[in-house]
């Protein structure tokens, strides 16, 4: 139950959000491009990070590039 304490968790990297747009889903509301964001967990498919509403959530790779 890896996923009760995420935000508590030490942060694995930091993103760059570029872009929102989405096909399937809404995530401007959560997400900022531009910004910088935490990344707590990784799987092959998402990248988990604390959001704009300050709790972990999920997202697609295709919405971050890694910060250098």
């Amino acid at each position: 139950m890896i996923h009760t304490n995420w935000d508590e968790r030490e942060t694995i990297k930091k993103l760059k959000c570029v872009h929102t747009n989405a096909k399937k889903y809404i995530v401007d509301q959560k997400l900022t491009a531009g910004k910088i964001y935490d990344v707590k967990n990784e799987t092959e498919e998402f990248y988990f990070i604390v959001d704009n509403s300050g709790k972990v959530g999920g997202y697609y790779k295709e919405y971050f590039e890694e910060e250098k």
